[in-house]
């Protein structure tokens, strides 16, 4: 029976192409077999399903055949007609509408693309790339303000010094693999609901590349990578928000015998500031007066987020219950690293201090100024 490719990924028949790439990082980090708890056999099965579903011209053969050419089940191509019998081999009868067809050469170039046939040798991508990976960053929301470059230690694969993360030692050089006879590849013969066809694949002995290492790397097992740590510089720009992304391509799993590496992703996670509150671009505060900076206009001392010091007084007329707006004093509206950025606001929220005890003269002066309001 033929695997359901959307389904191991968990994503419906009519997905984008970024969210099956999303569902594919998100089962990849949770199974990969290095990982604590990781699964080799779901790692490898949602592997296979990226690779196909990722592909437009695989994803389209998929879509039309993919359900046929495993083991002959699924419903017929488009244009054939199934009139009894049991099946590849048996007495089936098909009957077909040549109308519906279309161009013979695309349908048979489908089918051996499907196989692996095709008119000549079309050599694999050889060995495995790096592993994508993810981990998160915590930075104070000063940091968030003005930006800031941290060295982050990573463990991952790293490629392997002795051999320079080719997995063998290059000085001792190669030779010719005996199970492809350097081709790289093997034929098989598979049958099919259309009959016999030699399917080309990948030489399991030399991976694709036709030969073998004289001697491989004894410090990683001709596999070219080893289990390490690496300081991966991240440059957090001006202005992120907690839960953004940054991606830092090559820095993550290095591939086997000089594969490409995967990409590492930095999720940042911005701490909660004792003083100011952000939403979005802008930052909110809270500040405590007297009655005399409330009623008669005096400057408030405050300062910002960046350390700036300033000053703002309560309009006449202003009810303390609503949010005074300070404009371009809140946090950077363009996340761009060491250049100028335009900034959000800040609010300001007053809490009004009364006094645990009035004088007869205090007393006195407000009795007068309540008659006067």
């Amino acid at each position: 029976m033929a695997k359901d490719y959307y389904k191991i990924l968990g994503v419906g028949r009519s997905a984008s192409d970024e969210e099956i790439k999303k569902a594919y990082r998100k089962l990849a980090h949770q199974h990969h077999p290095d990982k604590s708890g990781g699964d080799e056999r779901k790692f490898k099965e949602v592997s296979e399903a990226y690779q196909v579903l990722s592909n437009k011209e695989k994803r389209s053969q998929y879509d039309r055949f993919g359900q046929i050419f495993e083991g002959g089940g699924g419903a017929p191509p488009p244009g054939w007609e199934h009139f009894g019998g049991s099946g590849p081999g048996g007495n089936a009868q098909w009957n077909v509408n040549f109308n519906d067809l279309g161009d013979f050469s695309d349908i048979f170039e489908s089918i051996f693309d499907q196989f692996g046939g095709g008119s000549g040798f079309r050599r694999r991508p050889t060995y495995t790339r790096g592993a994508d990976l993810e981990i998160s960053l915590e930075i104070t929301l000063e940091e968030a303000f003005s930006g800031i470059s941290k060295t982050v230690p990573v463990r991952a694969h790293i490629p392997c010094k002795s051999c320079s993360g080719l997995g063998y030692h290059k000085e001792k050089g190669t030779k010719s693999c005996s199970t492809c006879q350097g081709r790289g590849e093997i034929r098989e013969q598979r049958r099919t609901f259309f009959g016999n066809f030699s399917q080309i694949r990948e030489c399991p002995e030399c991976h694709g590349r036709g030969e073998l290492p004289e001697s491989s790397c004894k410090a990683c097992g001709g596999l070219g990578r080893i289990s390490g740590t690496r300081d991966v510089a991240v440059a957090v720009a001006p202005g992120v928000e907690d839960g953004q992304i940054i991606k830092i391509s090559s820095m993550g799993e290095a591939g086997e015998r000089g594969s490409a590496a995967g990409d590492l992703y930095v999720v940042l996670r911005v701490k909660e500031h004792p003083v100011f509150k952000r939403r979005k671009n802008d930052l909110f505060v809270e500040k405590e007066i007297g009655i005399g900076e409330a009623l008669l206009g005096k400057k408030i001392p405050m300062r910002d987020l960046s350390g700036e010091e300033f000053s703002v007084s309560v309009p006449g007329g202003f009810n303390l219950k609503d949010l005074l707006k300070v404009p371009a004093r809140g946090m950077p509206r363009l996340g761009l690293f060491g250049g100028k950025s335009e900034r959000g606001d800040l609010y300001i929220s007053f809490n009004l201090k009364l006094p645990k005890k009035l004088s007869s003269r205090a007393k006195k002066l407000l009795e007068e100024l309540d008659e006067e309001l």
